[in-house]
């Protein structure tokens, strides 16, 4: 796990010290050593947290003839079968990384060959000085990210943005197409990030740059497709896959912990790693604490679970370190106990195992249409989803009309075609309600329809609806928030944050599981969580999604809080976005009680934190400690059965 940099630019003459500076604002994410490449056109930088092959895995790697250089950020799980591969066809290997089987994987399979036969979580960059050719590829979900930033004749690559603002070619400039979108999604949810000219190689995509031209490419993409297996093979298959993922995520030099919360999902990861460490966090509001049902789903398996409270105080005073290492704007509230968390586990592990991506392939998520606790709305509703389409699309259109009643939501979105309701997990702000806070400069943007048909024309022949809703959540919340600020604020914490949901053999079991499985009268994620209940106490599976519950609700109706998200709308440089007298008027109307605004007032806020740090402020944010907080974590150590 580490971080990455390059750049190609023929005017930068001395690239040794704008390589260095570029390297040292991503240190976070490889705190143990650094190493170069530099030639006349280009130069690689690279960042090592050391997790495999401690001693031999150090950065740049070159192969036998040094006429080829690898720089890596990930896991490759699959890499000694590979490697036994490529020995037996000759390469010569100097280390026991998985990262020298990348390089040499190249150039036994080129490219795409290699990208077919690796399984893990990746961005790399291979610079071939026999055709003057730089290629690089990020992994099929998007886990570890890769951004890009072209112009004239400079082309930058890396793992996080802030690495770019040390290159002197680069020009910092907000851009201003994102504001827009940012205050429906949450998220940047572009293409072009919030800074002009910088964009993120795809997931599932890799590029070439060769003489100024820059070519990107899809090599990998969900399919989904039905099968014909049994509700009970479905679980077996299910059962499998993940276990076998939970094994190849385990490798590690280091110590291995896992991230427990309340949800079905880390129970499931944590209760077939049987990590040594388990850790939990919580909130000085105590109908924000999850802690207390991890610590119990941790004394049944026998596992030492620590767990932390934070404060409202440090959570305020460190959200602006939160954004800046985030790079973009991120108004998910989840970001501030995910990034606590990965704090309080930095202490003991270096590697920790989470529970992303279940919602996006088991169909977790209650928007698929699992917005009734009436079990005979559900199986009604079950039932409409058979219907043929001419006859689900004009029944929807009818209870659009309709007053509103108890399973209405229920059955219009069972009924209803995904393009006509669903952008995806988030939706803050209508684009009408943004277009009367935002500036007029700030008002022309892509629309979110646009954004989010992008992704649905790639599964129009789709005729399962939810199916089409997981896809797009595949290719918009999952990898613009979940797995960005996954890495981003486990890195921030040199911390190497794993997957196992996010398994290609995972995915494959995943594509082909009929929705009736997944998404019915009993629950959501049910066939999952019945693989899951095979390893969890009776009925744990069951508990329903929290997710991060966080006490936005309460800070902004604290006096104190209220003042200091306030004051920050109401600072000059706050007009050139927004109507000032309107977030005002939105602020005070949420914190007397008149309306619920918190997660628009919490949107915003973030927005103007994030730029503050990144357009106005020249300092880089540390973390400030709450003095009144018992700083000491509560460790549960339980003697297994």
């Amino acid at each position: 796990m580490c971080g990455i940099v390059g750049f190609v630019d023929k005017t930068v003459l001395d690239k040794k010290p704008v390589i260095e500076n570029m390297m040292e604002m991503i240190k976070h994410r490889g705190p143990n050593s650094s190493g170069e490449y530099i030639n006349d056109q280009m130069a690689l930088g690279f960042r090592r947290l050391s997790i495999i092959d401690l001693k031999g895995g150090t950065q740049p790697i070159y192969n036998e003839d040094r006429s080829r250089v690898i720089i890596f950020n990930g896991e490759i799980y699959n890499y000694a079968s590979i490697r036994k591969d490529l020995i037996a066809a000759g390469h010569i290997f100097t280390t026991h990384s998985d990262t020298e089987v990348l390089l040499h994987g190249y150039e036994e399979y080129g490219i795409e060959g290699l990208l077919k036969k690796i399984r893990g979580m990746f961005a790399f960059l291979i610079w071939d000085d026999n055709n003057k050719t730089l290629y690089g590829a990020r992994d099929f979900f998007g886990i570890k990210p890769m951004y890009y930033y072209k112009d004239g004749d400079t082309f930058m690559v890396g793992s996080e943005i802030k690495a770019f603002l040390k290159h002197p070619n680069f020009k910092k400039e907000l851009n201003k197409k994102a504001l827009k979108p940012y205050l429906t999604f949450q998220y940047s949810g572009l293409d072009e990030t919030f800074f002009k000219n910088v964009y993120r190689i795809p997931e599932g995509h890799y590029f070439t740059y060769h003489d100024g031209d820059l070519n990107i490419k899809k090599y990998w993409d969900m399919e989904f497709k039905a099968n014909s297996l049994s509700l009970n093979e479905t679980i077996d298959a299910i059962d499998k896959s993940i276990q076998e993922s939970v094994e190849a995520h385990r490798i590690s030099d280091v110590p291995v912990g896992s991230l427990l919360s309340s949800g079905v999902d880390s129970s499931y990861i944590t209760s077939l790693l049987r990590p040594e460490h388990t850790y939990s966090i919580g909130f000085d509001d105590k109908k924000y604490h999850e802690g207390t049902a991890a610590k119990e789903l941790a004394d049944k398996l026998g596992l030492d679970n620590t767990s932390d409270v934070v404060t409202a105080q440090e959570a305020f005073d460190n959200f602006p370190l939160i954004q800046y290492h985030l790079d973009e704007p991120d108004g998910n509230p989840s970001c501030v106990p995910l990034y606590f968390l990965t704090k309080l586990a930095s202490k003991d592990v270096t590697v920790i195992l989470s529970g992303e991506g279940a919602d996006e392939l088991f169909a977790g998520y209650a928007d698929y249409g699992f917005h009734s606790k009436s079990h005979v709305i559900r199986a009604f509703s079950d039932g409409l989803r058979h219907l043929p389409k001419g006859v689900k699309t004009k029944l929807a259109h009818g209870l659009k009309k309709m007053p509103n009643f108890h399973g209405r939501l229920q059955l219009y979105t069972a009924t209803a075609p995904a393009e006509e309701f669903f952008i995806g997990q988030a939706k803050i702000f209508a684009e009408s309600e943004s277009d009367k806070l935002l500036q007029p400069a700030y008002q022309n943007s892509e629309p979110v329809h646009d954004v989010v048909m992008d992704k649905y024309k790639r599964v129009r022949s789709y005729k399962d609806d939810v199916k089409k809703m997981q896809y797009l959540d595949l290719h918009q919340f999952m990898a613009g928030d979940i797995l960005l600020k996954a890495d981003k604020l486990s890195m921030a914490n040199s911390m190497e944050l794993r997957v196992p949901f996010l398994d290609k053999e995972v995915a494959k079991v995943a594509a082909g599981i009929p929705t009736k499985y997944l998404l019915n009268s009993k629950d959501s994620k049910y066939a999952m969580r019945e693989a899951a209940n095979r390893h969890l106490p009776n009925e744990w599976a069951s508990r329903p999604k929290l997710g991060f519950p966080v006490p936005v609700a309460a800070w902004l109706r604290t006096e104190k809080f209220y003042k200091e998200v306030r004051n920050l709308f109401a600072q000059d440089w706050a007009k050139e976005f927004f109507d000032q007298d309107a977030i005002l008027k939105l602020i005070d109307d949420n914190y007397a009680g008149k309306i619920d605004g918190r997660r628009k007032v919490w949107v915003i806020y973030t927005f103007l934190v994030w730029y503050k740090v990144f357009f106005i402020d020249d300092t880089i944010p540390q973390f400030i400690p709450d003095p009144a907080k018992n700083t000491q974590p509560v460790v549960a150590t339980v003697a297994a059965d």
